[in-house]
């Protein structure tokens, strides 16, 4: 019992770290681009903070306790082991390299049946594909509009708008991607939980939070900031609200947990490709490249959590998921 503990509080010690250092600059990547300038990141990581605890809170109080908003109810509670420190711990190595790895294949799938990490899988390529293809079509309508490459906003009132914009969109988005990737921390705790160990989860999160805004998102802000206009509040603002319109509908869709990550690129896939049909001095031949590096970056990710469910499942203790 006194080993399980000790794996137990490695084990989200390390994802919590590794979740919020890894999937949160999904979310939390555009807003720290658009407003740093203009705000001390303290002032940022305080509003992150806030929209987590009220977030987390209500899902702890809507679902009796379950902070994962149901997202764990196919994945039943099972006593922490060292293997399953194993999979956050790799994660939070990659992540400091920079390479945008599925937090939910690498994490869950040390606790999930091989049936649900197939339908997990299933659930996020088709994530990845319909995120590209919504922001692809919105773009093009956006472009038509609006330049994001070149266009500059002048007009104080539109300058205004669109910062303003940013903290609510940020806060939605936010707010939206907790509901699903809390579930990959929670998995290593009881699926319902006091208010002392509620208490401890949010304090826990919010400083690894102001950690992550202190060091300006780490090296994996850099999947943002290759993107065109990332930095700008009006493209921050639409960026914001298409993912969280994806991310929403996949949640209200079924109770199985997805990869936020691949729905992520797959919208800046889509974005960039829409921007370079758009714009022709923005060619095809810049956009692959960039495209392309992530989506390597990613099938990388995807190998290692294979690997280690293979690894977990067929030799460390066989048999015992197959079902």
């Amino acid at each position: 019992m006194e080993l399980t503990l000790i794996y137990t509080v490695i084990g989200f010690g390390l994802a919590g770290w590794s979740v919020i250092g890894n999937d949160s600059i999904q979310t939390l990547g555009t807003f720290i681009a658009s407003k740093e300038k203009w705000f001390k990141w303290y002032t940022l990581a305080s509003a992150a903070s806030a929209a987590m605890a009220v977030t987390v809170v209500y899902g702890w109080w809507k679902y009796g306790g379950d902070i994962s908003y149901g997202r764990l109810t196919r994945i039943p509670y099972q006593e922490i082991q060292w293997y399953h420190a194993v999979a956050p711990g790799i994660l939070l190595l990659l992540t400091r390299i920079g390479i945008p790895v599925s937090t939910t294949f690498l994490v869950l799938s040390a606790f999930a049946s091989t049936v649900i990490l197939e339908k997990m899988l299933m659930k996020s390529v088709v994530g990845y594909g319909i995120a590209a293809i919504f922001a692809y079509i919105c773009w093009i309508v956006i472009s038509k509009f609006i330049n994001e490459k070149f266009d500059e906003i002048t007009d104080k009132w539109k300058i205004s708008f669109w910062r303003n914009a940013v903290w609510v969109t940020s806060a939605f988005l936010w707010a939206t991607w907790l509901m699903h990737d809390v579930a990959n921390i929670a998995v290593y705790l009881p699926r319902q939980l006091n208010i002392p160990t509620l208490a401890i989860v949010i304090i826990y999160f919010t400083i690894l939070l102001f950690y992550i805004f202190y060091i300006h998102g780490g090296p994996i802000q850099k999947v943002v900031l290759d993107k065109t206009g990332t930095r700008y509040a009006r493209s921050a603002t639409i960026i914001n609200t298409i993912y969280a319109l994806v991310l929403y509908y996949f949640k209200e869709l079924n109770d199985l947990p997805m990869s936020t990550t691949w729905v992520f690129v797959g919208l800046l896939c889509g974005r960039e490709l829409a921007i370079s049909t758009m714009n022709k001095d923005y060619k095809l031949k810049y956009v692959f490249p960039l495209i392309g590096k992530d989506f390597i970056k990613m099938i990388f990710g995807l190998s290692v959590s294979v690997g280690i469910v293979l690894a977990i499942h067929y030799i460390i203790i066989p048999n015992q998921f197959l079902l």
